[in-house]
C-alpha cells in the first residue's frame, strides 16, 4: 500500500561524540588514514553506504549504535586523539611559517586568495569535473600542509558536474544529481545577525543577485563557495550556479561574474567577520576568474585611483595561471554581451562594477578587430605575473600569447612556468605508503627532496604491494563493468562473465583522463587485430583499463569513447578491455594506483601537463607517454618509454607513425619486461625499472613542490610588489606617470649607430675581447628609464639570433654606451643593441611592450 506521507528518520550525536562533526567538517580527513578508519568502524555498513561521507553517515548510524560508541572507552581516545592531531596541524607552524621571513605565529597579516572555476577535494563534496579541479584541489592540499595563509573561492553547485553511464549502443549518457549542502562537508559562514553571509551583483535592468557563501573547510584552508541558490533570487538567478560547465554563453558570463566579483565581495566580508588576513595575492587559477580583477580595479577607482594607476596596483598583486596549450580552450565571449553586462551609465561608468569605466576596462580583454573578448587576454594584462603548467606549456604559452607583448621574441615572453604536481598522501595507496614510511620513515615525504632511501625496498616487498592493488583494481573493474551492463539493459543472468573479467597477474595498461579528441583514446584502436593479438596473448596477456568522461557538447570526444566500448564488446577482448563509467576521485585512486602502466598519447604538445600519470608513479606504476606535458622535462628512459613524436604535418600521418611506435615499444619492451622472472620467480628488471621511477621522478611531482614553487617564484614577489603600493600612496601615480612619459617619447629612442672594436675583417680569435660602442638617442628620457643592452648569439636559419646573451651597456662620459666582453666559443656570431623601458615596478622588460632595437 502507499504511504499518505513519507519523512525522514535521523539520529542525533550524542554529547560525547560531538568532536565527530567537527572531523568530518574538516576535509583532511581526505588524506588521513586514521580519521577514515574511525568513522568507518563507527558503521562500516552505514559508511559505505553514504559513499563514505562522514557527514552523511553521521545522521544514518542507529541511536544504540551511537550510544553504544559513546560509552566505548576505545572509540572515544580514538576519537580525541584524532581531534588531537588537528589541532595540532592547525594550529603549528609549518613550512612557510619556518621558511618565510616575518611570518611566524599568525604570519605577516596578508594571505593568497585562490580562485577557480572547480576543486576536486573528496567526491563527497562533487563541484570538479575533471584535471582542473583535482589540481586545485590538491593545491589547497598541500598549501594546508605547507601552512601556506591561502583562501579559495569557488561555486557551490546545485548540480555540480553530470554522471557518465553507456547505452546498450555504448554512447555516453549524463545525468546530474542534486547536491543537498546538509549532506556535504560544508557550512554557511554566517553573518554578525546569525543569518547566513550574503553578498550581491547586479546585473543590467538593476537585477540585483544575491549570493549565499558556503565555507569548506580544507585542512588550515578555508574554501569559500558562492550560491546563488537562495531567496530572495528569481529562478533564473537561483540557476546561476545551477551546473558546472553548462548553459551558453550568457551562463557562463554569468557564472564567472558570480566567482570573480562576488568572489572579491566574499572574501572581503569573509576576512572581516572571521579576522583573517586580508589577501595581497589574487592567484586566478585559469581565466574563468578574470572579473575579479576588474572588481578590484573598481574598488581602488572608488577609493579616488585613476584607472592607470588602479590597474598597475590591481596586476602588482596578481597570479594568473594559464591550462590549456591551445586557443579552442579558452574562454571568448562576444565583446557586445561583456559590454551589456557591465553596464554602462551616462558617464560611462559601470553599474555592475562602480567607477569602473566599461570601455577601458573591456580594452584590456578585446582582441585585435574589437568584436571578441578574450579571458585569457584578460588574465594576462591583469596580472603581472603568469605561468603555464609544465616547461612545455610555459614555451607553447609564450609563443600563444607572443601578439601581446610586440617586439620581444618568444623566449623574453613573460610567461613562466610550474610544473603541476599532485599530492602525495590523497594519492598514494595505504599499500604503497606503508612501503614509503618503511623506506623514508613515518615523515612528510613531500617535503624531503631526495627519495633514494626507496631504492632500498625489495623486489618481493614491490612485487606483494603490486599484485595487491592489481588486484584490488581488477575487483572494482568487474563490480563497475557489471553495473555498467545492468544500466545498459542487460540482465543480470547474462553477466556471469564480468565477475571474470581481468586477470590479477596480468600487465595492466591504465588509461583514464578527459574524453578529447587531442588526447586520442582511439589510438591504441589504430590497427584493430594487432592490438587484439596483443590483448589475447596466451603468455603473455595484456590488459587495458579505461575511464574518463566526455564533456555533453564534445561529439567527437563522445564518438571516441564509443568506438574503444564497441571494440571492446565486438572484437572478444572484453575480458582484456573495460571501460569504467563515471569516473571520479574514489575510482582514480584505484585505477591509478593498480595500473602497472600508465598510457598517455596527446598529440603533442596540446597536453598542457596532465597529473594522472604522476600519481600512478606514486604508487609504483611507470610512465609510458608521449613527450609532452610534464613527462617532456621529467622523461627518463630508467623510468618508463617515451613514444616518438611524428615531425609530419598530416594529422593521420602522423597518428599512424605514433601508433605504430606505440605497438612497437608494448611488444618488444613492456611486455618482455614484466614477464621476465629470474630463478625465483622474481621481476628483476621491472622492479629496478619501478625504484628508478620511485627514487627519480616522483619526488619531483608532489604539489608540495609545486606549491614551494608557486610561494617562491610567484607569491612572494607579487606580495612585495602590492605592498610596495601600500607602503607608498604615491608610487601608483608617479608610476603610471613615468609609463606615460615613456609611451609618449618612445618614438624618439632610437640606436644611431653600433661599432665593434677589436674586430678585423670581420673575424675575432677565440678568447679575444671586443668593445661595442653604441650611439642612443633617448627621446628625452632619462638613463635610469631605459635599459641598453647587447644582443649576442649564434646566427640561425634565417639569418637571426639564436640563444641570445644580454649584455648591458653603460654611457661613458661621452655620452656613447659601451660594453666590453670576450668571444669564447668559435662560430658565427651576431650582434645587436636594444633599449627597453625599466623601473622597479616592472616585473618584465617585455611588460609594456616597448623596444627599439638597432
Amino acid at each position: 500500500m502507499k504511504p499518505i506521507s513519507t519523512f525522514t528518520v535521523s539520529s542525533d550525536l550524542p554529547g560525547a561524540l560531538a568532536p565527530l562533526r567537527d572531523l568530518a567538517l574538516n576535509l583532511r580527513w581526505t588524506w588521513r588514514r586514521q580519521t577514515v578508519d574511525l568513522f568507518r568502524s563507527l558503521d562500516p555498513r552505514a559508511f559505505a553506504a553514504s559513499g563514505e561521507n562522514p557527514i552523511a553517515m553521521l545522521s544514518q548510524v542507529s541511536a544504540g549504535r551511537l550510544a553504544e560508541a559513546a560509552r566505548d572507552d576505545d572509540f572515544l581516545a580514538r576519537m580525541r586523539s584524532e581531534v588531537g592531531d588537528l589541532r595540532t596541524y592547525l594550529d603549528s607552524g609549518r613550512w612557510f611559517q619556518r621558511t618565510v621571513p616575518g611570518t611566524q605565529g599568525d604570519g605577516d597579516g596578508s594571505s593568497i586568495a585562490y580562485f577557480s572555476m572547480e576543486f576536486g577535494i573528496s567526491p563527497t563534496l562533487p563541484i570538479y569535473s575533471g584535471g582542473l579541479g583535482i589540481l586545485a584541489g590538491d593545491h589547497l592540499k598541500s598549501a594546508s600542509d605547507l601552512g601556506v595563509p591561502l583562501i579559495a573561492v569557488g561555486l557551490l553547485y546545485q548540480w555540480g558536474y553530470f554522471s557518465q553511464s553507456l547505452d546498450r549502443s555504448g554512447w555516453q549518457q549524463e545525468d546530474y544529481r542534486l547536491n543537498d549542502p546538509e549532506r556535504l562537508p560544508v557550512e554557511p559562514v554566517l553573518a554578525a545577525d546569525g543569518e547566513q553571509l550574503r553578498v550581491a551583483v547586479t546585473l543590467p535592468g538593476e537585477r540585483e543577485v544575491a549570493i549565499g557563501v558556503w565555507k569548506a573547510q580544507v585542512g588550515r584552508v578555508p574554501l569559500l563557495l558562492l550560491d546563488t541558490n537562495v531567496a530572495p533570487n528569481d529562478e533564473q538567478a537561483r540557476e546561476i550556479t545551477d551546473r558546472l560547465y553548462g548553459g551558453d554563453h550568457e551562463h557562463r558570463i554569468v557564472q564567472e561574474i558570480v566567482l570573480g566579483i562576488g568572489g572579491v565581495r566574499a572574501v572581503e566580508a569573509f576576512t572581516a567577520l572571521s579576522g583573517a588576513p586580508s589577501p595581497t595575492v589574487f592567484h586566478l587559477n585559469e581565466g574563468h576568474a578574470g572579473f575579479s580583477g576588474l572588481e578590484r580595479v573598481g574598488r581602488r577607482m572608488e577609493d579616488g585611483a585613476g584607472f592607470s594607476e588602479a590597474v598597475a596596483e590591481v596586476r602588482a598583486g596578481t597570479v594568473f595561471t594559464t591550462h590549456t596549450p591551445v586557443p579552442a580552450g579558452i574562454d571568448r565571449f562576444d565583446a557586445s554581451q561583456l559590454r551589456s553586462y557591465l553596464d554602462a551609465d551616462g558617464s560611462g561608468l559601470s553599474r555592475l562594477i562602480p567607477s569602473l569605466p566599461v570601455e577601458a576596462a573591456l580594452a584590456l580583454g578585446i582582441e585585435e578587430g574589437g568584436d571578441v573578448f578574450n579571458m585569457a587576454q584578460l588574465g594576462f594584462r591583469i596580472a603581472q605575473r603568469s605561468n603555464g603548467v609544465a616547461r612545455l606549456h610555459g614555451a607553447v604559452s609564450r609563443a600563444m600569447f607572443q601578439d601581446l607583448y610586440p617586439g620581444f621574441e618568444v623566449p623574453e615572453v613573460p610567461i613562466g612556468s610550474v610544473t603541476n604536481g599532485v599530492h602525495r598522501r590523497t594519492w598514494t595507496s595505504a599499500h604503497m605508503d606503508d612501503l614509503f614510511k618503511k623506506a623514508l620513515g613515518d615523515v612528510d615525504v613531500s617535503s624531503l627532496s631526495d627519495w633514494s632511501a626507496l631504492a632500498t625496498l625489495t623486489d618481493h616487498e614491490l612485487t606483494e604491494t603490486r599484485d595487491a592493488l592489481r588486484a584490488d583494481l581488477v575487483d572494482m573493474a568487474r563490480e563497475h563493468v557489471k553495473e555498467s551492463w545492468l544500466r545498459r539493459g542487460a540482465d543480470e543472468a547474462e553477466l556471469a562473465w564480468t565477475d571474470h573479467i581481468l586477470d590479477p597477474r596480468a600487465l595492466t595498461i591504465g588509461f583514464a583522463r578527459r574524453v578529447s579528441t587531442y588526447k586520442r583514446l582511439t589510438l591504441m584502436l589504430s590497427d584493430p587485430e594487432r592490438l587484439k593479438r596483443i590483448l589475447l596473448d596466451e603468455d603473455r596477456p595484456v590488459q587495458i583499463v579505461v575511464a574518463g568522461k566526455s564533456h555533453p557538447a564534445d561529439r567527437p570526444g563522445k564518438e571516441f569513447l564509443q568506438q574503444l566500448v564497441q571494440f571492446a564488446d565486438d572484437h572478444g577482448v572484453r575480458h582484456r578491455i573495460a571501460f569504467l563509467p563515471d569516473y571520479d576521485i574514489r575510482m582514480a585512486s584505484v585505477l591509478i594506483a593498480g595500473s602497472d602502466v600508465w598510457l598517455n598519447n596527446p598529440i603533442r604538445p596540446e597536453e598542457a601537463s596532465g597529473t594522472s600519470g604522476m600519481k600512478a608513479v606514486l604508487n609504483g606504476g611507470l610512465t609510458f607517454s608521449v613527450s609532452d606535458g610534464w613527462w617532456d622535462e621529467m622523461k627518463d628512459d630508467s623510468a618508463g618509454w617515451t613514444i616518438p613524436t611524428a615531425e609530419v604535418a598530416d594529422q593521420a600521418q602522423r597518428d599512424a607513425i605514433e601508433a605504430e611506435a606505440l605497438y612497437e615499444i608494448l611488444e618488444q619492451s613492456i611486455v618482455p619486461l614484466f614477464y621476465e622472472r629470474d630463478a625465483r620467480g622474481m621481476q628483476r628488471g621491472w622492479m629496478t625499472k619501478v625504484r628508478s621511477s620511485l627514487v627519480k621522478v616522483a619526488p619531483q611531482i608532489t604539489a608540495a613542490r609545486m606549491v614551494r614553487d608557486y610561494v617562491t617564484d610567484l607569491y612572494l614577489p607579487a606580495s612585495r610588489a602590492a605592498s610596495a603600493f601600500v607602503a607608498d600612496p604615491a608610487l601608483a601615480g608617479e608610476f603610471t606617470a613615468w609609463k606615460a612619459g615613456v609611451q609618449d617619447a618612445w618614438s624618439g629612442v632610437s640606436v644611431a649607430g653600433v661599432h665593434l672594436e677589436g674586430v678585423a675583417d670581420g673575424s675575432v680569435p677565440t678568447g679575444a675581447e671586443i668593445t661595442l660602442v653604441a650611439d642612443v638617442e633617448l627621446g628625452g628620457l632619462g638613463d635610469a628609464d631605459v635599459l641598453v643592452e647587447a644582443v649576442l648569439g649564434e646566427i640561425g636559419t634565417g639569418e637571426e639570433i639564436i640563444d641570445p646573451q644580454l649584455i648591458p651597456l653603460q654611457r661613458g662620459e661621452d655620452g656613447r654606451w659601451t660594453a666590453r666582453f670576450a668571444l669564447t666559443a668559435p662560430g658565427e656570431k651576431g650582434c645587436t643593441v636594444r633599449i627597453t623601458p625599466q623601473h622597479p615596478v616592472l616585473a618584465s622588460r617585455a611588460e609594456l611592450g616597448l623596444v627599439t632595437t638597432a
